[in-house]
């Protein structure tokens, strides 16, 4: 990395990774995420498919400083677009006796906007 490339931070480190591990079990284990689809989002298959080979672009994108930026809003983008499935998993499980997985669940809500700021903070570059 020449001086003119600004150094990668680690939030932007911690959410790359995170798109790397999401996007892999998106496309190797899909059937993990069929019960998060909203019933008004049609193909399921298709957009788990879809959705992980957009996280490792993102994750990707978000390692070279040249992309970043770009990266940081299709991050971003990609984040508020799956919000709604996890609503639908917190809705789903709110009666569940499963309290590990009912707890998660509830906790990723406001747990999601930390990685939207990370997102949006790729996206606008080094102050």
């Amino acid at each position: 990395m020449t001086s003119s490339s600004p150094a990668i931070t680690k939030d932007i480190q911690g959410l790359a990774g995170m798109f790397a591990v999401s996007g892999v079990v998106h496309l190797v284990k899909p059937e993990v995420y069929e019960p998060l689809m909203p019933k008004i989002v049609p193909a399921h298959r298709e957009v788990i498919l879809a959705s992980g080979v957009l996280e490792l672009v993102c994750a990707a994108g978000l390692l070279h400083p040249r992309t970043r930026r770009v990266a940081g809003w299709a991050s971003a983008g990609l984040l508020l677009a799956v919000y709604p499935a996890n609503f639908k998993m917190a809705n789903d499980l709110k009666s569940s006796r499963k309290t590990g997985l009912r707890t998660a669940a509830f906790a990723r809500l406001p747990l999601q906007l930390p990685l939207i700021r990370t997102a949006v903070k790729a996206a606008r570059g080094p102050k």
